[in-house]
């Protein structure tokens, strides 16, 4: 049985995602291209949900922008955000909503899991709801499917936590 193991997670902190909010929107209010844009950005943590919103396509690009780079600053996976269709609405002004991602979504998981498998190392991955664990006897193999996962691009942030030996 394997005694050592972690877990492959895409968690996003929330409260670091409320300030990038609250520090995009004080940005918003002084820049001189946004001025009476009525633009704002609306979280529903409840829903992993943004709603943005501005004037027009241009001015909805730039916050987005704005909003990007506060994100980055707090190290705040962007890749997590899922960008849906920008729609009309009244007077003339857009909105577009954002998906937040949280855990793993299970094809994630299983490209992680195939990844580990034709790695050929001497490791088993298990999808536990939205996160992977990687199990091994060894814990020289498990650093080695750490860098192997690190090396490699998807479609979330994956972080590895959880890191147990015994």
């Amino acid at each position: 049985m394997p005694d050592n193991s972690f877990d492959i997670v895409s968690k996003i902190d929330m409260p670091e995602v409320g300030n990038a909010i609250s520090q995009a929107m004080k940005e918003i209010i002084t820049r001189y291209d946004l001025k009476d844009s009525k633009s704002s950005i609306e979280l529903n943590e409840k829903d992993l949900k943004m709603l943005l919103a501005s004037a027009d396509e241009f001015k909805l690009k730039a916050v987005i922008e704005i909003l990007q780079t506060k994100l980055i600053k707090r190290n705040v996976a962007v890749k997590n955000f899922e960008y849906g269709p920008i729609i009309p609405a009244s007077h003339s002004s857009v909105r577009q909503e954002v998906k937040i991602q949280q855990g793993i979504p299970m094809e994630v998981a299983k490209k992680i899991v195939a990844l580990v498998k034709d790695s050929k190392k001497k490791a088993q991955a298990s999808i536990n709801g939205d996160l992977v664990r990687i199990a091994s006897k060894d814990r020289d193999t498990l650093q080695e499917v750490i860098a192997l996962l690190r090396g490699k691009e998807f479609d979330v942030e994956i972080q590895c936590t959880n890191f147990r030996s015994n």
